[in-house]
């Protein structure tokens, strides 16, 4: 492919969700994602409280999900369980993650949507993990008995899931496929493990999101699917 080639199909993949971007914080700066910083400064706090001796424990006893726990307990902690950052992970990773895939994806979709798409991703990783837990190790898509004690927090399911519903929204066909070939590819060489899992279970429910919202708007024109969020809130 030529280099003008490659140019025209840049733009066509990034221009309108660029351009979206773009013209929200050229206009409003930093006022254009309140949400987003927000939900950074809830998942700075959380860590800095987490971290100290008095904070851990209420920390998890808000926010901590854990697949042998009650149901009703891991549905009411998962909502705040996303700005729990993980402790074996940087937490300027899950800052960095947030900051830019929510900030983009209130300013492209809005934030009741935004905020709906990180909860379904989020809450099908914790539903994922009982269901895992269930099916068990002897299949490839169970989990062993171990892994109901791992304690599971953080963005990356949530930003996963609104990585796909952004691309899908805006017709990046090659930047969804690649994020859901990424999450295939991190379970099959990388991390098969929960965490990995859940971001597959995260993936198919936000597909499946985008499959029902295809079906129930059919006659919605192209560029009005494509266009909303902080320009065009719906």
């Amino acid at each position: 492919m030529t280099e003008p080639a490659l140019r025209r199909a840049a733009r066509a993949e990034w221009g309108p969700l660029l351009r979206t971007g773009w013209s929200a914080l050229a206009a409003k700066k930093l006022r254009a994602i309140p949400m987003t910083l927000t939900a950074v400064c809830l998942t700075l706090t959380l860590q800095v409280v987490q971290n100290q001796p008095w904070g851990y424990q209420p920390v998890q006893n808000i926010g901590s999900v854990q697949a042998y726990e009650h149901l009703w307990l891991a549905l009411l902690r998962t909502p705040l369980s996303l700005f729990v950052p993980a402790l074996d992970l940087p937490v300027w990773g899950a800052l960095a993650q947030i900051l830019v895939v929510f900030g983009l994806a209130e300013i492209c979709v809005g934030w009741r949507q935004m905020f709906a798409v990180a909860y379904l991703a989020t809450l099908a990783g914790t539903m994922y993990a009982r269901i895992g837990l269930w099916i068990g190790p002897e299949s490839p898509i169970g989990l062993p008995d171990t892994d109901k004690y791992v304690i599971d927090t953080g963005p990356s399911a949530a930003v996963v899931g609104l990585a796909i519903f952004v691309s899908w929204r805006y017709r990046a066909w090659l930047t969804c496929t690649l994020v859901v070939a990424a999450m295939v590819f991190e379970v099959l060489f990388i991390k098969n493990n929960l965490a990995g899992k859940e971001h597959i279970a995260a993936v198919l429910a936000v597909l499946a999101l985008c499959a029902v919202w295809e079906v129930w708007r059919p006659g919605t024109p192209r560029e009005a699917r494509r266009v909303s969020g902080w320009g065009h809130p719906r």
